[in-house]
């Protein structure tokens, strides 16, 4: 168990130090952080995720499907199996960081919070993980914040600009809850080539800022390409 908690600990560390570098330019071909596959309700095979990673030159990625770990597990086989073919790899493999998307009530409005370098196997976040929205007292934000971190990851509210309340209301109160970043660089109108939507990214990264919080950056694919969202 100390072995894992160590293991878990520098992983989310080595994360959180890549956070606080991340800036408009970081996505999609340095790094991605907000990834669907198959396994919940995008339509690539984890695989083929993988192999787009590697052909874009990814540094890491986080595959953050909805309420599963499942894409991210296969991808890590496929990852293990391509890492035992050296010292035959003319590529470099990207890191993978557990990921998760979840939903949850934040001062009465439905949030996805994204979850990070935490260990799937820790019994806190084993509800989350059902392929299914939590209810009750484990559908609050405050619920879902601490699970992530009792598992020894990092929790991050997603596209903060797309909810039924602003920003300037849902990240003070994710803040206020513990959370520890928000998915700064965002393209909320899907624009061919991807890039962060510039007022949403402004007003959200000024937030982040007063708030001491990380940020992030992400596709939120679901098609079949990783540098766009559908």
């Amino acid at each position: 168990m100390a072995v894992e908690y160590a293991q878990t600990h520098a992983s989310s560390q080595a994360l959180k130090q890549i956070f606080q570098r991340v800036n408009a330019q970081s996505c999609p071909r340095h790094y991605n952080f907000h990834l669907h596959t198959v396994h919940s309700d995008g339509k690539l095979q984890p695989e083929e995720l993988i192999q787009q990673a590697i052909a874009i030159g990814l540094q890491g990625l986080a595959i953050t499907d909805h309420h599963t770990v499942s894409g991210y597990q296969a991808a890590q086989r496929y990852l293990n199996e391509l890492e035992l073919s050296k010292p035959y790899l003319k590529f470099t493999v990207p890191r993978v960081w557990t990921g998760v998307e979840i939903n949850a009530d934040l001062l009465g409005v439905d949030v996805h919070i994204l979850g990070y370098a935490f260990d799937h196997q820790h019994f806190s976040i084993a509800p989350y993980l059902q392929r299914k929205i939590t209810t009750g007292k484990m559908y609050q934000a405050d619920r879902v914040i601490a699970a992530i971190h009792q598992a020894g990851g990092l929790a991050v509210l997603a596209h903060p600009a797309r909810y039924k309340r602003s920003p300037q209301d849902l990240i003070p109160a994710a803040a206020s809850l513990g959370i520890d970043g928000v998915e700064t660089f965002y393209a909320y109108d899907n624009p061919q080539p991807w890039r962060p939507s510039v007022t949403e990214t402004q007003r959200v990264q000024q937030l982040a800022k007063h708030h001491n919080l990380l940020s992030t950056c992400g596709t939120d694919t679901h098609g079949l390409s990783l540098l766009k969202r559908l």
